[in-house]
């Protein structure tokens, strides 16, 4: 298991990646095809890249084990969308993608007891720049 940054515990990290599991599993099984898991540049990490069809799609996965900070999907804020739109660029850039239709979308999961409830909402966001 990485270490974990400073603010967040062992515990929470754990959290996040059995999520991110449970996230790729659903994501499979309504079809998408999975690209790249924790796809990481120096500008920052998009949790799933993925194809739906013919659509290329960034996917960014938030879990939450209870209610104290809100809904899983309120944690992508402007200031994180504008981060996974310029890891999208790279990631189009790098793998020379351009043009290509893609989209954005986000995953919740929220741990209740011993399992995860995902719900994926497509088109979460527009490009942010």
């Amino acid at each position: 298991m990485p270490s974990a940054p400073k603010n967040i515990s062992r515990r929470h990290l754990a959290i996040g990646q059995k999520g991110e599991a449970a996230a790729a599993r659903f994501l499979k099984k309504e079809g998408y095809e999975i690209l790249a898991q924790n796809y990481r540049t120096t500008l920052g990490e998009i949790d799933i890249v993925a194809r739906d069809g013919e659509t290329l799609v960034f996917i960014e996965v938030k879990t939450r084990s209870g209610n104290s900070y809100g809904l899983p999907q309120d944690a992508v804020d402007l200031k994180k969308q504008v981060k996974i739109t310029q890891v999208a660029l790279l990631y189009l850039s790098k793998e020379n993608l351009r043009p290509c239709s893609c989209r954005f979308d986000v995953v919740a999961v929220r741990k209740e007891l011993a399992s995860y409830h995902v719900e994926l909402i497509r088109n979460a966001f527009e490009m942010a720049i």
